[in-house]
């Protein structure tokens, strides 16, 4: 797969505007940017050829979704559960969002549960598979977000 390096300023605002609003027009883009239409879409459209961009998707509100709790789970597997285990994190769909990591666990995921008692339901076909440590999340003071980017 081919990196594609950002190569300037407009690439860089031009991520920052899709952030903001994914469902832009190519017509209101290149208006915020100062550029035409088709020099904008141009470059929209190689940046998803080259992966910079994979994908547009909408934020979502989870309570309104029935989901009033989330989760972070720490997974450590048994001795020889390992490729069973992550097998497992992808089939249960609760799980949103998964790291393989370095140190004493070897997956960190986040959980959305409709409901506290929801957790043991689901950590209960965890059992033969892995030690897990849970956490609740109280509260997000930093939502998901870009890192700066820089051409």
């Amino acid at each position: 797969m081919i990196k594609l390096s950002l190569k300037d300023w407009i690439d860089v605002q031009l991520v920052g505007l899709l952030r903001q609003d994914a469902r832009q027009s190519i017509a209101e883009l290149a208006r915020q940017l100062k550029m035409s239409g088709p020099s904008v879409s141009e470059r929209l459209k190689r940046q998803e050829e080259h992966g910079a961009i994979r994908g547009y998707t909408p934020e979502l509100d989870w309570p309104q979704w029935g989901y009033t709790l989330q989760a972070i789970v720490r997974l450590r597997p048994l001795p020889g559960q390992l490729k069973a285990l992550e097998a497992r994190i992808n089939a249960t769909p609760q799980f949103t969002e998964c790291d393989k990591v370095t140190g004493e666990d070897c997956y960190i995921a986040h959980l959305l549960l409709r409901d506290i008692g929801q957790l043991d339901d689901i950590l209960d076909g965890f059992a033969e598979l892995a030690t897990t440590v849970t956490s609740i999340v109280k509260a997000s003071p930093v939502l998901r977000r870009l890192p700066p980017l820089l051409p």
